[in-house]
């Protein structure tokens, strides 16, 4: 069997005027962080990982912030387009592990929703899909609050 692994990685900071989006979901935070899109860092680390895996290059490659078309845009486009060039290249997903690195909000509440987004938006089934959420323990520009970062891992198998 034919199989591929990916990962991907991002990191934003913090900005006060921005909605908090994670998967596809609008988290209520006072903050929200900054981007050229949505700043949808999951998204964009799972793109990321879906893209390296088949080593099509990344994010930045396919949808460059320089580009005014995705100014303010909505990362589940980014991550339809890249699952899409799965499917071209003859793949489909096997799973998708993700960590989200935050002090906060505490993030455990939002877990089933994202997943279930995920998974909508990727149609496949919920298991397929892992999401975690952790702190830096108050180390470094995550501990002190500055911004948020997202580690993703994709598997992906050729179609039989």
């Amino acid at each position: 069997m034919d199989i591929r692994v990916g990962f991907g990685y991002d990191v934003h900071r913090w900005s006060a005027d921005r909605p908090l989006i994670l998967g596809g979901i609008t988290i209520a935070h006072e903050m929200g962080l900054y981007g050229h899109s949505d700043a949808d860092i999951l998204l964009h680390a799972i793109t990321d990982a879906l893209l390296g895996a088949l080593a099509l290059g990344d994010i930045g490659t396919h949808f460059p912030d320089t580009d005014p078309t995705y100014r303010g845009a909505d990362s589940v486009y980014f991550l339809t387009k890249a699952y899409e060039l799965v499917g071209h290249e003859g793949y489909n997903l096997g799973n998708i592990d993700a960590t989200i690195v935050m002090e906060r909000p505490k993030l455990l509440p939002f877990i089933p929703s994202i997943r279930g987004r995920i998974a909508s938006i990727l149609s496949v089934e919920l298991d397929q899909i892992s999401i975690k959420a952790t702190t830096s323990e108050r180390m470094g520009f995550i501990g002190r609050d500055e911004g948020a970062a997202v580690m993703a891992t994709v598997l992906i198998k050729k179609n039989i």
